[in-house]
């Protein structure tokens, strides 16, 4: 996988660039938007850069994984991120400035990101959420993703416990995979009932 360009009806995603720093920093400094994501929000600007290098432009040249700038038309100003990472567990995840939130803007983008996952033929994805924040289980419930189990994990950087569920999406037509990798290494493992 690489990280293409794609265009919905709203929304350009497009590989961040340096030139981004600003729209970076607006998404990752905003307290609220990164409160239930693993980073601490940035404070400074050489953060932002130094969040772009590692997290965008050395990524850019490794094979596997996908991160784009969700931009909203009809400039190409980033709004937000979706990513899907390279590891086995394929994980999606999406940021947004709450300024553009409850208007589906992630609900589309990753509907779109889906489509070309399933067009590179990557076999499913993965997607985690605390359970204090059901609005992102709600993006991946339209996404089509199916909650899976719920799992403890100290989260870092932030050295605090969280109980996250595990939603999936198979692409391949193997309804009965399931990624077991977070039950398997987490001590604290459920299955919810109501989900």
């Amino acid at each position: 996988m690489n990280t293409p360009l794609i265009e919905t009806d709203r929304l350009i995603l497009r590989r961040f660039t340096e030139d981004d720093l600003e729209a970076i920093y607006a998404i990752y400094s905003d307290e609220e938007v990164n409160t239930f994501l693993p980073w601490f929000p940035l404070k400074t600007m050489e953060e932002a850069r130094l969040l772009y290098e590692q997290q965008y432009a050395c990524q850019y040249h490794l094979a596997g994984g996908c991160r784009w700038a969700v931009c909203l038309k009809p400039g190409q100003n980033p709004i937000g991120y979706i990513h899907v990472s390279a590891d086995d567990s394929h994980d999606l995840g999406y940021g947004l400035r709450k300024e553009y939130w409850r208007r589906g803007i992630i609900t589309e983008a990753g509907e779109a990101v889906i489509r070309q996952l399933r067009q590179d033929g990557l076999p499913y994805i993965t997607a985690t959420h605390d359970v204090r924040n059901p609005r992102s289980g709600a993006v991946m419930k339209r996404l089509g993703m199916k909650y899976q189990y719920s799992y403890e994990e100290q989260w870092q950087p932030k050295n605090i416990p969280v109980t996250f569920r595990m939603y999936q999406l198979n692409l391949d037509g193997k309804e009965n995979r399931v990624y077991r990798r977070y039950w398997d290494i987490s001590s604290v493992h459920f299955i919810e009932e109501h989900v």
